[in-house]
């Protein structure tokens, strides 16, 4: 953490969210981090200028691949997640596309669970193998095993949702995470839904973590971003099926990452070759939003958990509704799950079933007042949707009953709002709904 007084000293979540990776502005002594909105920066000289072309030192030559505002969001996050190094992209699907890029070659699979977000859906589906020749293979399976009899000689990572979105399911990250150690394969998983306060990948064997940098992070549904945070503990060259990190890169000379870079080779090579090449970076304006909202997210993520839970209960018990998907109630098939990695709460997202099917799903979202009914999670305002009609309508019925978005499924983020207002704004959109 770059202005803790004392670097001996392990600082708690909540004072890394507040100062990690910033310090008071050298120049004008600004204590909030300022937004550096520059395209580029003025060498010292021309060795100065072919070191850092070089990746002999580093520092800052074009915005596209670092910029001031944008590496303290790095910074921040990777401290949060316990990471080694992390990339800030202009979307969670970037990320998505950023960490693929460094691990794939065209031909080559990796296997996913099929509860994912929909548009991730669409991108590992359809967009990946048209424009990359990436193939994902979906587990259909929520156990180890699942995945574990799905590995070819071809796989090369598992991409999981700590929590899905919007089904709810809470993965075993450390036993997938034993079945990648054993195939030598990293293990990806989006931390998006759970946030680094409520869950941390990276302690139970996660390789990589990605977020949409959008949602609980941003906090406040005004900057859309992404982050892939890498945990420096995975060995590119020993599992000799990563060239990208480990064989000599042309660009820059034969440079081999792993063996110039160590256990940073993945971060650097997100920066130096995937943000080069493909440019997904993210804007300094939206890091230094994003920035902002982290340091209330413990806050945030204790209202949003506890109003959650009221919720669910209060859905649990209405007659209009089928079922509750939460992993915070106590018969819920993931709660031990919940417990395990996510011990100080099961998140604000969740789905509920209702009796009515397709259409009264539609008048529920037509009829609330409190609730914004549009397509993101993670904000201070409570959100409603209809995956079917919306987020998922691309997929087919077997595709939404496949990622637990069927046509009678509603999905809720709550936000942090009083408790009893939310729920009275639910109770009378449910009355409209059942008439």
């Amino acid at each position: 953490m770059t202005d803790q007084p004392n670097e001996q000293r392990t600082f708690g979540f909540e004072t890394r969210a507040v100062h990690a990776g910033a310090a008071p502005d050298p120049a004008t002594g600004a204590r909030a981090t300022p937004i550096y909105q520059t395209t580029s920066y003025v060498f010292d000289d021309v060795e100065d200028a072919a070191a850092l072309f070089n990746l002999q030192k580093m520092g800052f030559i074009y915005s596209r691949l670092t910029n001031p505002t944008v590496s303290v969001l790095e910074e921040r996050i990777a401290s949060l997640e316990g990471g080694r190094g992390a990339t800030a992209t202009s979307s969670g699907h970037a990320a998505q596309m950023l960490t693929f890029f460094a691990l794939m070659s065209p031909g080559e699979e990796f296997l996913s669970s099929r509860k994912l977000y929909g548009g991730s859906l669409n991108q590992f589906a359809n967009s990946f193998p048209r424009a990359f020749g990436w193939k994902a293979i979906f587990v259909d399976g929520e156990d180890a095993d699942s995945y574990r009899r799905a590995l070819t000689p071809k796989t090369k990572a598992i991409f999981i949702e700590s929590l899905a979105n919007p089904g709810g399911v809470v993965s075993d990250i450390a036993a997938i995470a034993e079945v990648a150690r054993e195939a030598n394969i990293p293990l990806i998983v989006d931390n998006t839904m759970a946030t680094p306060y409520l869950c941390r990948p990276i302690e139970h064997g996660a390789t990589l973590v990605v977020h949409s940098t959008t949602k609980f992070l941003s906090g406040h549904g005004n900057s859309v971003g992404g982050v892939v945070v890498d945990s420096g503990k995975f060995d590119w060259t020993a599992a000799g099926k990563y060239p990208a990190l480990s064989d000599p890169e042309p660009g820059y000379h034969g440079l081999r990452f792993h063996e110039t870079f160590g256990d940073l080779a993945f971060t650097i090579h997100a920066h130096a070759i995937g943000l080069r090449d493909l440019g997904p970076n993210q804007q300094p304006m939206n890091a230094f939003l994003t920035i902002t909202g982290i340091e209330t997210l413990a806050l945030r993520m204790e209202r949003h958990c506890a109003n959650a839970l009221k919720v669910a209960e209060f859905l649990q018990g209405h007659p209009a509704v089928a079922w509750v998907n939460y992993a915070g109630l106590p018969d819920s098939p993931y709660n031990a799950l919940s417990r395990k990695y996510m011990p100080k709460g099961a998140g604000s997202v969740f789905t509920f079933g209702l009796k009515g099917g397709f259409d009264a799903g539609v008048a529920m979202v037509e009829g609330v007042e409190l609730f914004s009914h549009l397509a993101n999670i993670g904000d201070t305002r409570s959100l409603i949707i209809h995956p079917a009609s919306t987020t998922h309508r691309q997929l087919s019925e077997e595709g939404l009953k496949a990622s637990g978005a069927t046509p009678d499924v509603i999905r809720l983020s709550i936000g942090i709002e009083s408790a009893e207002d939310i729920i009275a704004d639910l109770d009378q959109a449910l009355k409209k709904a059942v008439r």
